[in-house]
Order: C-alpha cells, then structure tokens, then sequence
C-alpha cells in the first residue's frame, strides 16, 4: 500500500554522525553513496565532469560527499528515459512517490540544463521531459502530478477517491499555478541555452496554448470555472470548502491557485507569488511561440494576460511591512484581506529570485525575504540545529532544508553562505542527502530520505557558490 504524502517519513534512528573523529578518519567515512554505475538510470560525461570539477574546489571532506552524493541524485535514480511514438520521451519520479510532478520534475533537472549542450544524450533528456510534459497538460491542465501509465488510474492512495474529475494518467489533481509555470521555465531555458526547435512541436504548442487559456479561465471572471476537489482527509489542508472550490474572492483579474507548491490548500485562493511566476513565464513562453515557432497570435496572447496580471499585482498584492515600506503578501483575497507568511516550497516569496522572476539586488524582492526570514512569518524556526523555514505540510518546528538553500541563493555576503552551508552539513542526519524536513532541534528527526528535488536544490547551490564565492568553499565550512 502507498503511504500518504504526508506519511512518507525516514530518519528516526539514523546513522550517528562522526564529527568528532579527525579530519583523516573523518575523511575515511565519507564513501559515496551514489548507486554502482551499472545500476545508475542515467550517466552523463558532462555531469560526471561536472561533478569532478567542482568537488576539486571543496576543501570540506563532508561538503564534498554531500555535493557527490545529491547533484547526481536526479540521474541517478529519478530519470526514466524511452521512446514514445517515436520520440524522445523522459519521466523523472519525485523519488519515494513513484509518480512525476510538473513542478518537481523541472526543478529537478534544473541544475543540469547549463550543461546541455556539452552532451547529446543529456539533450535528448530535456527534449524527451519537455514533451512529456506537454502531454501531461494535454491530459490535464489542472492534474498537478501524473503517472507514467497515461491510461493507468491513480497509484496513489490518498488520490483514488478524491470527489474531482480524475483522468487515467493523472496521479493527483490539486490545481496549482505553478504547475503549470515550471514547465514553461523549463522549456524557455532550453530554447535559450540551445535554439534547438526539436521538443517545439504542434503537440508542445497545443499545451502551452492550453495552459494559458487555464490561467485565464481561473482568473474566474465570470463564474467560478471547471475545477473543484474534495477529499476525505483528517488535515483540513488536504481540500477545499464551499463544494471544492475555494473559499469566495473579489474577480480583481489575479489567477486562483487552490493548492500551493507544497499541495496545501491556499488561505486565499490569490497565491501572490504563484502569479508573479505566471507573469515571469508567460513572456518566456512568448519568446518560443515567436522565435522557434513564428506564431505571433500565441507570443501576443501570453504577453497580454501577462501585462495584465502584472498591472493587478501592483494594484492589489503590496502590503505595508511595518517599517514604513512594502513587501509582497503571501495570499489575498481581493476585498482587502491577506496573509503575510512564507512557505519553504518555491515559488515562495523567498524563491522569487531562485525561479528568475525577480533580480537577487530588487529592493522589494530582498524586502519580502527579510520579512519572511524573521519571525513576522508564523513558519519560521529557530531551534538548536539550526534556523530556517517550514510550512503546514509536515508541521510546526520542522524547518526544510530547502529554505535554507534559497536564503544562501539569496544571500549578498559570504557569512550568511558560509553560515548556511554549516547548517546544511550539520543537519542531514547522517545520511548524506537533504531531506522535505527535519526538526529544529534534533536532525535526526526527519521526513523523506529520498527527495530529489532538494538534493538537486543543494548541489545547484554548491556549484553555485564553487563559481561565485571559490574562496568559500577553500576552507573548512
């Protein structure tokens, strides 16, 4: 039987670290924990180059078996790569949950796409999940996960007697925004780093086409639109009221999201920093529909409900901080009401920079994450192993290593780095990969071994630093 999302836990027990040994013996434990290279799902040359030249930089015995050990982790164990009719076709799985998220399987190959054209078969993999995820959208724009299968039902247990309009092929269908932004991102920065038309097909186009008309059927103008999910559940976050569609909004012209990236349901159905993504993706997916494509109509469509949910975001989404200034809200409603919080899952307030809808150097970006990074954020924690944020997915006190990630991302000075990076050697409990979540107090105490799209978060981060900040990772962290 599959265990719930929430259930999925690892950790209680783990190896004890052995940080007290000298560095020499230290330096003995530190075996990769890579799988054999015969029992790897896919190799690249220009990953293992990758991965050879920037450990060769990492002074730290146990930062340079942590980077070994996570960077490849997507490659090695995630990636599901075949032919469909005939084309490449890629399925990446989010790790211990055997089904693709839109949203997790972009990000997780994220830290790879620099590399793209130094390697054919690495090539074809983006070509092959940029049409895979194509025909997901097309299956189902508002299905937030899906299975392999396209004609299978749910594996997922906590899915099969979800009251929403289940497709065969769709794992889970919790409608979020993001869902449908990231592989957007992930094809303009494809196109951007090879002006390769391959994966830019008629099929691709009917989905991205189809995800801006559901972006605009959720602004919701006229009526309350298709979708609607219940579930029977004991966590309140896991549906939605009002006959699964969300609590009542003012139609202000903003994109409802009804779940965030975490799969919690939203407060208020306007997630600010979901439609901030959507205004960042939607020009990018312009620029493919113009330059790979020549379709001026789609380009000019995307463009304008970009231009529009802009406008309104300025108008509606600035909240006061406090200090006389503004920052961006969390969520809103339209009347009037908000929430100011962050959540550790991008997009989040935090990660705006991360997903290229800000610049790092905004002022009203790096206002947002200094509000979030303190404790004006009901989700933020500071405890004995470190400090950093959480959410409403796992619980109180559990700080996820990803935020911790994107405040080193964020950060303009080599102590806050520095200090990020010991927090993240100290607390991966023995084990040598990041986790969804550990205790502030204790890292022993944590959720999801295995969770590809952190360990793809950190070793993006060391590369990273090993380009920006070398003379960090030279010295002992």
């Amino acid at each position: 039987m599959t265990p719930n999302r929430r259930e999925i836990m690892a950790g209680a027990g783990a190896v004890a670290f052995t940080a007290a040994l000298p560095g020499a013996a230290r330096a003995a434990q530190f075996v990769s924990k890579r799988p054999a290279p015969a029992e790897r799902n896919f190799t690249s040359p220009a990953i293992e180059a990758e991965i050879a030249r920037v450990k060769a930089k990492i002074a730290d015995p146990e930062l340079a078996w942590m980077f070994e050990n996570c960077y490849p982790n997507t490659l090695d164990t995630t990636v599901q790569t075949g032919t469909l009719d005939g084309r490449p076709d890629t399925f990446v799985i989010t790790g211990d949950i055997e089904a693709m998220w839109l949203r997790d399987s972009s990000a997780q190959v994220q830290p790879y796409i620099h590399l793209v054209a130094k390697d054919a078969k690495l090539k074809r993999l983006f070509q092959g999940l940029i049409q895979r995820q194509a025909r997901c959208i097309l299956i189902d724009p508002y299905a937030n996960a899906f299975d392999k299968d396209p004609t299978a039902p749910s594996k997922l247990e906590w899915s099969e007697t979800d009251q929403t309009d289940m497709k065969p092929g769709v794992a889970e269908r919790k409608w979020e925004i993001d869902s449908l932004c990231y592989p957007m991102r992930l094809s303009h920065e494809y196109w951007k780093r090879t002006h390769d038309k391959t994966p830019f097909d008629d099929r691709w186009s009917e989905a991205m086409k189809l995800a801006v008309q559901t972006f605009r059927v959720q602004q919701r103008k006229d009526d309350r639109g298709p979708y609607h999910f219940q579930r029977k559940a004991l966590n309140p976050t896991d549906s939605l009221m009002l006959g699964g569609y969300g609590r009542p909004t003012k139609k202000i012209g903003l994109i409802h999201s009804m779940f965030r990236p975490s799969d919690d349901a939203c407060l208020y159905p306007f997630l600010i920093p979901s439609n901030l993504f959507a205004v960042s993706v939607l020009r990018k997916i312009a620029q493919i529909h113009r330059e790979a494509r020549g379709d001026n109509a789609a380009a000019t469509d995307a463009e304008a409900l970009a231009d529009e949910v802009e406008t309104v975001l300025k108008q509606h989404a600035l909240i006061p901080d406090g200090k006389g200034g503004q920052v961006w809200a969390y969520e809103i409603d339209g009347f009037g009401n908000y929430v100011f919080m962050d959540d550790a899952n991008v997009p989040s307030l935090s990660g705006l920079a991360l997903i290229d809808v800000v610049k790092r150097d905004d002022p009203l970006f790096r206002r947002t994450a200094e509000l979030a990074w303190s404790d004006r954020n009901p989700y933020f924690f500071k405890g004995k192993a470190a400090e950093g944020i959480g959410g409403p997915h796992i619980g109180l006190d559990m700080i996820w290593p990803m935020s911790i990630i994107t405040h080193a991302m964020n950060a303009e000075d080599d102590a806050t780095v520095a200090q990020c990076l010991r927090w993240l050697k100290n607390t991966h409990g023995g084990t040598g990969f990041m986790h969804e979540s550990f205790n502030k107090d204790d890292p022993s105490d944590f959720t999801r071994s295995w969770f590809a799209w952190a360990n793809a978060l950190f070793g993006q981060l060391i590369v990273e630093v090993a380009d920006r900040r070398p003379a960090l990772l030279s010295r002992q962290i």
